[in-house]
């Protein structure tokens, strides 16, 4: 399992065993804080009561670990993972509501024979899991699980997911007894009878009540900029994403602020005009006291590298192409942290669905009849408007967001449409959010769907397939509980999409950065896709409904997403069958 994640870990490895409690604790370590051997994992703590194999970062562990030395406890390293273990010491599971941090993590008590495994609030580190009567099993990408072969039954609705949502939604896998552990929870096992419980440490609510638009810029741009210092936190190279945009731009003119030496920065640009955004970044770079890597991307090379791309996903999605390529070069400059912008259009309102969210609440309200008769209409509009019959959140997304409509999606899998609609309905299972400002609805939506399941993941397995950590400064624990706190009124009101956040940092910005139309970080996608060699034989020797799909990308009549989705549906299907 740990060769398999070597990637990930590069710089060392570790395992420790307790052959009376059939226990096995793997770790590939990417070294940030404490690069001496007092870093290595798996570590210990209390004379090898505890032990933890852990990944991610702690970025208020300094302070933790002033607590917790004033309380008795002592320390042997200055890595964070040993402050996690003492909290654990001191406070059991009530320690991890009080992290900072991004964080996935196994930690073993010989004392109880019990093992913990938590994840942070956000759920930037993924982790994986399976509870079985072999026991317990666990790992940070899916991958892992390989060598365990009564794990590998594949869960057989996978398809029905990735093409309607363009990813695998929590808590669907490609394996039907696996499953991700819900963020902000604790899953504890006892070795002794096999029980096991799940509990909450840590959850955000949205609240209504900074109304004051002056104090809430305020707020934002002093909780910002500790933010963005805790997370320049680390014993090696930490640079940041610059695209030219206005979140990678403000986390870019923080970081210079605080960073204690030359500020690295990358970024992409494209030959085609169209695509490049390097007018932006030049403009930020001329105010910027930061040495820059500014790459041309070629055709060539997106040929070249999308088999190698697409062989580095865990989970098939859509996305990730694009942080595959920086955080190679991220790794091939020297660096082993870099910070993103992912968060800020999530809290701000940079989507838009945050404008369009009281339009789909007025058709919601069409009955719901109506609605799932729309399931089966002629009209792929109308069908479209049946995914609102699904209700909620859930509907919602698919309505704004989904790929394939479920008539097309039967289609390509050679199922009935009313199956699709069956599965679809089952997960995943959301909060009921009809209580939110249509505003804050959206962001609940952007968050726990959209950046949960596909940027925040995709970020996590194409960096760390070059051994290379993000780090996302807007998800920030204190900076997220204020953004969640804001009124409504106050965070979705002005001109342009984020004018909070834009009148908060236009005065350290340049106006082009923030007045101007959107830009997502993409490629050329749909014109190299349609030349790769690789996509053509892989959709050409599939079924019709593939071959057919594939000549109506050709001609222009399909998003180069949707085509990445069906690719994946059957590079990934093909090689499960292997």
């Amino acid at each position: 399992m740990c060769n398999i994640l070597k990637h990930g870990g590069p710089d060392d490895e570790g395992y420790y065993s307790c052959a009376g409690q059939h226990l096995v604790l793997g770790h590939r370590r990417l070294a940030l804080i404490d690069l001496s051997p007092g870093g290595h994992q798996p570590k210990s703590y209390m004379g090898e009561r505890y032990w933890i194999s852990y990944n991610g970062e702690l970025y208020n562990y300094l302070e933790l670990k002033e607590e917790l030395k004033a309380a008795g406890y002592q320390f042997t390293s200055a890595s964070d993972t040993e402050v996690i273990l003492a909290a654990f010491a001191a406070w059991g599971t009530n320690a991890f509501g009080r992290f900072n941090g991004m964080f996935a993590l196994a930690l073993w008590d010989n004392e109880t024979a019990t093992i913990y495994l938590a994840r942070d609030a956000s759920g930037i580190k993924p982790l994986y899991y399976a509870v079985t009567k072999e026991g317990l099993a666990f790992a940070s990408e899916l991958r892992g699980f390989a060598p365990l072969g009564y794990l590998q039954k594949e869960n057989a609705n996978w398809p029905v997911y990735l093409l309607a949502y363009g990813h695998l939604p929590e808590p669907v896998t490609t394996l039907q007894d696996v499953k991700p552990l819900q963020k902000g929870t604790v899953l504890r096992y006892r070795v002794a009878d096999g029980k096991w419980d799940i509990e909450s440490f840590a959850s955000y609510s949205y609240s209504e009540e900074i109304a004051s638009r002056g104090e809430a810029t305020s707020l934002i741009k002093t909780c910002l900029q500790k933010a963005v210092q805790r997370h320049l936190l680390s014993d090696a190279p930490v640079g940041v994403f610059l695209s030219g945009g206005l979140d990678s731009g403000i986390v870019a003119t923080l970081a210079q602020k605080y960073h204690t030496s030359t500020l690295k920065t990358l970024s992409i640009i494209f030959e085609d005009e169209k695509y490049s955004e390097r007018r932006y970044q030049d403009l930020l770079l001329r105010q910027l006291d930061c040495s820059n890597w500014q790459g041309v991307l070629s055709e060539k090379e997106f040929q070249e590298k999308l088999p190698s791309i697409i062989d580095a996903m865990d989970l098939p999605g859509c996305d990730g192409v694009n942080t595959w390529f920086i955080s190679k070069y991220a790794r091939e400059s020297g660096l082993k942290a870099v910070l993103s912008g992912i968060g800020g259009d999530e809290l701000f309102g940079g989507y838009p669905s945050f404008s369009r969210i009281n339009a789909v609440k007025k058709i919601e309200k069409i009955p719901s009849a109506l609605l799932k008769a729309g399931r089966y209409s002629g009209s792929k509009k109308t069908r479209r408007l049946g995914y609102l019959s699904l209700g909620g959140a859930k509907g919602f997304y698919l309505f704004l967001r989904g790929q394939f409509i479920p008539s097309s999606i039967a289609q390509q899998l050679g199922a009935s449409e009313k199956e699709v609609w069956s599965i679809l309905e089952e997960q995943p299972e959301l909060n009921d959010i009809g209580q939110l400002s249509p505003g804050n609805q959206a962001s609940w939506i952007e968050m726990n769907l959209y950046m949960q399941n596909q940027l925040l993941r995709d970020s996590d397995v194409m960096s760390m397939a070059h051994g290379i950590e993000i780090r996302v400064p807007f998800l920030d624990r204190e900076f997220v509980s204020l953004a969640m706190s804001i009124r409504s009124a106050v965070k979705y009101s002005g001109v342009l999409p984020k004018q909070l956040l834009i009148d908060t940092f236009k005065n350290v910005l340049p106006e082009p950065i923030w007045n101007r139309p959107k830009m997502g970080f993409t490629f050329p996608f749909a014109e190299w896709m349609g030349k790769n060699e690789f996509v053509k034989d892989a959709m050409n020797s599939g079924s019709i409904s593939a071959k057919r799909s594939y000549d109506k990308f050709i001609k222009g009549g399909m998003h180069w997403s949707q085509l990445m989705s069906l690719l994946l549906l059957k590079v990934k299907g093909e090689r499960k069958a292997v």
